[in-house]
Parts: structure tokens; C-alpha cells; sequence
């Protein structure tokens, strides 16, 4: 099954299909992020895309510490 997320950018409404166990995850995420009722500017879009990417690198240095200790 999937659900539709929608959210609101430069006044236009973007909706997405994603799986359900996924959905809930997103959601929360996105409000983190977004205005979730009313409508988010393209720079609010970009900030929360580098925000994202800046966890994921981290995320990736600490995998890699640990990878590092394992092949110790």
C-alpha cells in the first residue's frame, strides 16, 4: 500500500506516493522541516535539502569509523 504526502512550494502543491511504513517516518521528518499546512519558499526547500545532506554526511563519517575499528 502507499499514501500520498503532499506539501505546498512556491504556492504550487507537490504530492508524493510512498510506502506506508515509510510515510509515517516522512511526515514527521518533513514537519521538522516544512510548514506543513501553509506554503514554504524555494529557500526554505533548498536549506532543508543541505540540512539533510550535512546529516547524511555525518552519518557517513561515523559508518566509516566504525568500518575502520572492524577491519582492525
Amino acid at each position: 500500500m502507499s499514501k500520498k504526502i503532499g506539501l505546498h512550494i512556491g504556492g504550487r502543491r507537490f504530492d508524493v506516493d510512498v510506502e506506508d511504513k515509510f510515510a509515517t517516518f516522512l511526515e514527521d521528518e518533513m514537519a521538522k522541516d516544512f510548514n506543513i499546512d501553509g506554503n514554504n519558499d524555494l529557500k526554505t526547500l533548498l536549506q532543508a535539502y543541505v540540512r539533510k545532506n550535512h546529516e547524511l554526511y555525518l552519518q557517513r563519517q561515523k559508518i566509516d569509523k566504525i568500518l575502520e575499528k572492524l577491519e582492525k
